[in-house]
C-alpha cells in the first residue's frame, strides 16, 4: 500500500476505494459508511484496499 493511498484512505474514504476498485458495489458502501460516521468508512478503506 502507497503512502498516497493511506492519506487518501484517511482523509476521503470514498475516494480511495474509488481509485482501486472503480464505481461498484464496494465504493457505495464505503459512501455508506462515510456518510454514517467518518471512522467505518476509513476503516473500510483500510480492509478493501490493504486485502488486494
Amino acid at each position: 500500500m502507497s503512502i498516497l493511498t493511506i492519506i487518501l484512505n484517511i482523509l476521503l474514504p470514498p475516494l480511495a476505494v474509488f481509485l482501486k476498485h472503480g464505481l461498484g458495489v464496494t465504493f457505495l458502501i464505503s459512501l455508506l459508511l462515510t456518510a454514517l460516521g467518518w471512522l467505518p468508512g476509513v476503516i473500510h478503506a483500510f480492509i478493501v484496499n490493504g486485502s488486494r
